[in-house]
């Protein structure tokens, strides 16, 4: 799982919330954490994998809404990985872990290995934080036509400039002067805390108003395509609501426990003593909670592929040959192959007209088809209901 905890517990004097949380069957909880991580790892790869019974057809280029995605998932499945070393190494060599308490000036490996992968974790974590974030302005953008694939590389900077520059100052203040006397107080641990949850309440706060101005502005692109509202244009509107409604619930059943233990083990370090008797179903509530983050962190991967594709199915095609892969629009090829050939020369105005309104119509389906991919259904019937399917 992803927690700020995991850097804290490196500190030799660790807070007595870190260590009431990172000592409680710590087998049982690297368990969990590899089982939960291992089996989002595998059905992830699934998701993403070609599957055979898909027509093989020529890949249209990417959109950025649809490299983003793949992003998310990548980051999901590197963020998985590193879990599932962290804990083997937990398991495999626990003298090795048990030299973290021991302040040795000689022997740092330890110490080395604890900041290095849970920095790992976090930093893969928090990208994936920020190319959420990037992909619901990307959305709110490309509907409002002022976006495409250009617009990559700048979120490319911003999602690993701000991920790596907030993981690395957050690290820095937790561990100044040095690794054996950090979390000496709140003022090296709270700086910390705010870099590592910023991206995550910033999703949590943000995406929602994001997604809702973009549901707005889809219906207004489906009502202004033919100056009509129909019943597809209005099912293809729903779909696309449900479909940020998914990424949403998503997000916040995965991460939601981690905001409520980090808000009780606040609450254990306010007080004097973390293990009187009124605190026991604060500590209770804690180790519950941090148990059911080590199942549903690493689950993200997984769950947001369903949220963005759908179910894909287990018959794999391990065949080497071009193909749409599923996470790529099926609108976009089906409008390039019934688009009809555009005259070069006209001389008629009212042709010049159709072909401007051809045009707009094609950037608005387009734009559509970005927000809808992997939805085979929806981009069927737009497609089958646009001017230039039916031969404008």
């Amino acid at each position: 799982m992803a927690s700020p905890r995991l850097e804290t517990y490196c500190c030799p004097n660790r807070d007595a919330a870190t260590q009431l949380v990172m000592s409680f069957q710590p087998d049982v909880f690297c368990g969990v954490c590899i089982g939960s991580a291992s089996v989002s790892l595998l059905l992830t790869i699934l998701q993403l994998l070609p599957k055979k019974g898909q027509s093989p057809r020529k890949m249209p280029k990417a959109s950025s809404s649809s490299t983003i995605l793949l992003l998310i998932s990548v980051c999901d499945i590197l963020g998985g990985l590193g879990m599932i070393f962290r804990s083997s190494v937990w398991l495999g060599f626990p003298g090795f872990i048990a030299n973290i308490s021991v302040v040795n000036g000689t022997d740092m490996w330890p110490s080395a290995f604890c900041v290095g992968s849970a920095m790992w974790i976090q930093l893969l974590y928090s990208a994936g934080f920020w190319w959420l974030f990037c992909y619901a302005v990307d959305s709110y953008l490309v509907v409002r036509r002022s976006a495409g694939l250009s617009t990559i590389v700048l979120y490319h900077m911003m999602t690993w400039g701000l991920a790596v520059m907030l993981c690395v100052e957050g690290i820095a203040l937790l561990y100044y002067p040095s690794l054996s006397s950090c979390e000496n107080g709140l003022e090296h641990a709270i700086p910390h805390y705010i870099t590592t949850y910023a991206p995550l309440l910033l999703v949590l706060v943000v995406n929602p108003i994001l997604f809702r101005r973009t549901v707005s502005a889809v219906a207004s692109l489906l009502k202004g395509r033919q100056g009509i509202y129909t019943e597809n244009e209005r099912r293809l509107g729903t779909e696309i609501q449900i479909r940020f409604f998914k990424i949403m619930l998503v997000f916040v059943i995965c991460w939601s426990s981690n905001i409520i233990n980090e808000s009780l083990l606040f609450y254990l370090e306010m007080q004097p003593d973390i293990n009187e008797m009124p605190l026991k179903n604060i500590r209770s509530a804690a180790l519950i909670t941090w148990i059911i983050m080590g199942v549903l962190n690493p689950m993200q991967g997984f769950l947001f592929t369903l949220a963005f594709y759908g179910w894909t199915g287990w018959r794999v095609d391990f065949k080497w040959r071009k193909r749409e892969i599923p996470w790529e629009s099926m609108s976009s090829s089906t409008v390039g192959e019934n688009a009809y050939p555009s005259p070069v020369n006209y001389q008629s105005n009212i042709h010049d007209s159709k072909k401007i309104s051809a045009t707009d119509s094609q950037q608005t389906d387009e734009a559509i088809s970005m927000l809808s991919e992997g939805n085979t259904s929806g981009d069927d019937r737009l497609t089958r209901s646009s001017p230039i399917y039916q031969g404008w």
